[in-house]
This record gives C-alpha cells, structure tokens and sequence, in this order.
C-alpha cells in the first residue's frame, strides 16, 4: 500500500499500515444502538436434568398471588426484572402493589411512600420516598421528590 506525499508515492511504515487495518476494521464493525442497552441475562424455560433427590416439578399453587404474597420484597423486585414478559412478572409486580409500591415509567424503578407527602396536587406529590434501585440492588431514600403522577403506573392488575 502506498501513501501520498509531495515528493511522490512512498510505500507505508509497518505501524501506519497497522492503524489503517484499525481504521478499516472499525468501519466494518460500527456500533449500534443496542450497544449501549444494559445485558439481559438469558433464563432457560427448558428445565435440565438433575438428581432425584432435587425436585422435579414446580412446587404445587406457586403461579398464584397468594404465594408470591408470602415472597420477599427482595425476591418480587428479582422476579420483576429478571423474568420480563412472564406470569411471574404479573405476579410479582401486582404483589408490589399491595404492599404500597408505586411502579415509576419514566425511571422504570419502584418507588414507596416513606412518610405523607408534603405537597399534594392534581398532577404531582411531593415527599420522601423509598425506591429500589435495580442496579445497586438495593432501597434507597429519596427526600424532596416529585412524583408525577403522569408517570404512575397505575393500570389495574385484575
């Protein structure tokens, strides 16, 4: 490969030769924009074999409220992130429900009233509130917050 200078053409240095292969090399494999999405861990629906001694099938009335109302929190905000688009999903996120958890769309967190609202209107309340952020995996208190309530999930799960 030749490079242009005024003197005419001049064969490439090795380490010239090594960045345009970069240059070339990143052209051909440009990011897109699921690049910058968080990774979504892939769960089996197929189950795998395992020793008798483990169980072998579903525990029995597992799919209903009722059992994931006796679940942890922990292990509702678990189920909800991490079993997208699945009745356990439903499950949990209708179990949060009820115990006072308000689903946010715009942060895509759960949040919880710590004490009354200061400010009450309309179109937003304004107070300190717990959230469970998925990422640190933990709950966190948040002071001085508006939550609008054009954000509320707040569709019934009937």
């Amino acid at each position: 490969m030749l490079g242009v200078v005024p003197l005419g053409p001049q064969p490439l240095h090795k380490a010239h030769h090594y960045q345009y292969q970069l240059v070339d090399q990143a052209y051909h494999h440009l990011p897109t924009p699921a690049d910058s999405e968080r990774l979504r861990h892939y769960i089996t629906r197929t189950p795998c074999t395992t020793p008798n001694y483990y169980p072998q099938v579903p525990l029995p009335h597992s799919d209903t409220l009722d059992f994931f109302q006796r679940l942890s929190t922990e292990s509702l905000f678990f189920i909800f992130y991490y079993m997208e688009g699945t009745k356990a999903q439903y499950l949990a996120a209708k179990a949060l429900k009820k115990q006072s958890w308000r689903f946010h769309t715009k942060y895509m967190m759960w949040f919880q009233r710590h004490e009354e609202p200061k400010l009450i209107n309309e179109d937003y309340e304004q107070g300190t509130y717990i959230y469970f952020d998925n990422e640190k995996w933990s709950q966190r208190k948040k002071e001085g917050f508006t939550f609008e309530y054009k954000y509320l999930e707040d569709r019934d799960l009937n």
